[in-house]
């Protein structure tokens, strides 16, 4: 799979951004910083919920990212914190997909 090897971590961000918005488990080759980074995340779960895997713990606790995983691929909740696996909004968003964009 893809390795990021750029010195600059501008270009890195850069370059996973635009990567997993290919494929989102592209996120597994991340440096791990990226992983912890929001909008890198939000970006591979939406291409492919089951990125939520390769996300830092602390993101796959976010009810934002765990939404747009499992809207994507409702088997991604499974990869979520266990708090979301009853959380009636995050179950809502998987069955109305529209209400939550």
């Amino acid at each position: 799979m893809e390795t990021f090897k750029a010195n600059d971590p501008v270009r890195i961000r850069e370059e996973v951004l635009t990567t997993i918005k290919l494929d989102g488990k592209a996120l597994r080759d991340a440096p791990d910083e990226l992983r912890n980074d929001r909008e890198i995340v939000l970006a591979a779960v939406k291409e492919n919920g089951l990125a939520l895997e390769f996300a830092s713990e602390e993101l796959r606790n976010d009810r934002e990212i765990v939404i747009a995983a499992a809207k994507q691929n409702p088997a991604a909740l499974e990869l979520a914190s266990e708090k979301y696996w009853n959380d009636e909004t995050v179950l809502a968003a998987i069955h109305n997909k529209n209400d939550f964009n």
